[in-house]
């Protein structure tokens, strides 16, 4: 099942990793949006405890149960580690928003156990959906 496919499923939970209070972010943006669509939303910011009132957690091992997709939105050199995060953790849904990404990045990604999508914005797939 890709991606896409697995944002039709009801029971689909979100780890947003570069979650913010930000208005200005788009890990905000993003934040408020899937949770207004109803999602399972975590967030992931080792610099905060609250994200719009909802409990931030650290790094994805911190998460209270496995997400089915990590969605990320930091600069790519974050991205990377992230990517290491995941694999360690046996996430393999990865979805890259635009900003997220680089030759390193791409690389990783195609080699790594990952199905993934990049430079889509969730938000614009989940709007489709509605």
């Amino acid at each position: 099942m890709n991606l896409r496919e697995l944002l039709t499923k009801p029971d689909t939970t979100v780890a947003l990793v570069g979650a913010t209070e930000n208005p200005r972010k788009y890990g905000s943006v993003i934040f408020r949006d899937l949770t207004r669509k109803g999602y399972t939303v975590y967030p992931v910011n080792p610099n905060r405890t609250e994200v719009h009132g909802h409990r931030t957690y650290p790094n994805l091992s911190a998460l209270p149960a496995p997400p089915t997709i990590v969605n990320v939105v930091v600069p790519p050199h974050v991205t990377l580690t992230i990517l290491d995060d995941a694999e360690r953790e046996g996430l393999r849904h990865i979805w890259l928003q635009p900003g997220a990404e680089s030759p390193a990045v791409m690389e990783r990604l195609t080699q790594g156990p990952f199905d993934f999508l990049a430079d889509t914005c969730i938000m614009v797939e989940t709007g489709s959906l509605a």
